[in-house]
């Protein structure tokens, strides 16, 4: 019996793909991703009525050392259910999703092998049509007609198919459209870009350079799947730091950091300004600020107050919703649909979608927009981190990450919120948001502080976010909190 559902991971696929670490067995094995491959083909068949012969799949991958081969079981398994099948070779999941809208090349279907900054014996795969990428019931699916036994004969036709090209050509002609100073804008510019080792490095090669951008400063382009130099993850401050000393250096105008398939990324200015998580929403709103005069931003649930305070007073609305970047982004979209003009969805990892690029989040198009903002600053004579100088640091932030031991996580943390909910609102002082889309939030004006108890989407983990603006302040709340939290046999302590 086949059993890949514990392969699922919200509305991405996620294993262990290569053997090496003690205690994590391969699970997401060639043979699985044959037939999940083969069920994405026969899904699209069901929604579509298409017959397999009508339907052609691209396929890439990343930098991953298993990348290369379970990209040939993926086509494997769309060749035999008699569907045409495309070899995009290393790319970038948003140029994934791009293969879908381009009139070159107008796929019926994408599906990418990535596990985003997982560590290097980690895979998985995303799947996307032109009307953007499946969700979490979509792949449910998937994994349930991939279970089913049927033969594996490969009938269809493949051929090799050069995404990268266009896609770089694309965003190429985004940045020209947007400084609109001909055919090399970025002349006199240096720009460095650190890739991390994934499969970014056609941004500095294919967009910045042939622009006319100095990009000599950049490090980790080259492709390398145990990602030797630091995690591709421009969520972490370590990465952000080696960024800082790569921009400063080399002397560029703009550091540019992505993760392994492209989705993500963060910056640094010429002063070594760090523009990652609530910084880089900040930066983003301004520039979405002048062009959507009071339009709402839509982020996750831990973003900061100081956040909130900075969006308004740019006249815009800020709406906090929930982790994960499919929630985001979904709710951007939500709110268009409802009338409401929401250009940005962002998620504070550094997952972002405008609505311009059919919210798809693509760190390549994002930074192709900070390009184009670092250009416009430096005619102003300004860095590109004082479109943010009114934006707050809290002076202590810290996450906890408390365990779940019950048998059945998801319902015990919801009993646990409630109970913390009444547990907030009872305390003197503390004040539990009206709304919350996502646990519980609670600001504690006497600390200058907020906390956000919720649970993790995927783990049996209730996180714990506190920020204040007083020294100690992250303490004193952690204090307060003890009790609530010890009390529970079925958690850890903090």
């Amino acid at each position: 019996m086949k059993d890949y559902k514990n392969l699922q991971n919200g509305s991405d696929i996620r294993g262990v793909a290569l053997a090496g670490v003690p205690g994590e067995p391969v699970n997401l094995t060639p043979h699985a991703v044959t037939d999940l491959a083969a069920a994405f083909v026969l899904w699209i068949q069901r929604k579509t009525g298409l017959d397999p012969k009508e339907i052609d799949v691209s396929v890439g991958s990343d930098s991953r050392f298993s990348g290369a081969k379970l990209r040939e079981a993926a086509m494997t398994g769309i060749l035999s259910t008699g569907a045409s099948c495309a070899d995009c070779g290393m790319a970038s999941t948003p140029a994934m999703f791009m293969s879908t809208i381009f009139e070159s090349a107008k796929f019926t279907g994408a599906i990418m092998i990535t596990a985003s900054h997982l560590p290097w014996n980690r895979n998985g795969m995303k799947f996307f049509r032109s009307s953007g990428g499946l969700e979490k019931g979509d792949i449910s699916e998937i994994v349930e007609i991939a279970e089913a036994d049927r033969d594996v004969e490969p009938r269809g036709k493949r051929r090799s198919f050069d995404i990268i090209t266009p896609y770089a050509a694309h965003l190429a002609s985004v940045i020209r459209a947007g400084i609109n100073e001909g055919e090399t804008p970025l002349t006199g510019f240096k720009i460095a870009v650190d890739a991390g080792n994934g499969a970014a490095g056609f941004f500095a090669e294919k967009v910045l350079a042939p622009l006319g951008a100095d990009v000599s400063g950049s490090q980790f382009l080259e492709p390398d799947g145990e990602f030797p130099n630091h995690a591709p993850n421009p969520e972490e401050n370590e990465v952000m730091e080696i960024a800082k000393k790569m921009v400063l250096d080399s002397g560029a105008d703009l550091g540019l950091v992505f993760d392994t398939d492209v989705d993500r990324a963060a910056a640094v200015d010429a002063d070594g300004e760090i523009l990652s998580r609530n910084r880089l929403i900040g930066l983003l709103a301004t520039i979405e600020a002048k062009k959507n005069p009071g339009c709402t931003i839509v982020t996750d649930s831990v973003t900061s107050d100081h956040l909130t305070a900075f969006i308004e007073n740019l006249g815009c609305v800020h709406h906090r919703f929930r982790r994960g970047y499919r929630n985001v982004i979904r709710e951007g979209i939500r709110l268009n649909e409802a009338g409401v003009v929401c250009p940005l969805a962002i998620e504070t990892s550094g997952h972002c979608a405008f609505s311009e690029n059919y919210f798809l989040d693509d760190g390549a198009y994002l930074s192709a927009l900070l390009v184009i903002e670092t250009v416009r600053s430096a005619k102003e004579g300004r860095k590109l981190g004082a479109l943010i100088a009114g934006l707050k640091d809290p002076v202590e932030a810290a996450e906890f990450r408390i365990r779940i031991h019950a048998p059945n996580p998801g319902a015990f943390g919801a009993a646990v919120l409630s109970e913390f909910e009444a547990f907030a609102a009872a305390k003197e002082g503390w004040n539990v948001a009206p709304v919350n889309y996502e646990g519980v939030r609670v600001s504690v004006p006497e600390s200058e502080a907020w906390l956000l108890l919720r649970l993790s989407l995927h783990d049996p983990l209730m996180p714990l976010n506190i920020e204040s603006d007083r020294q100690g302040g992250v303490m004193a709340i952690l204090e307060e909190l003890r009790p609530f939290i010890n009390a529970y046999n079925e958690l850890d302590k903090i």
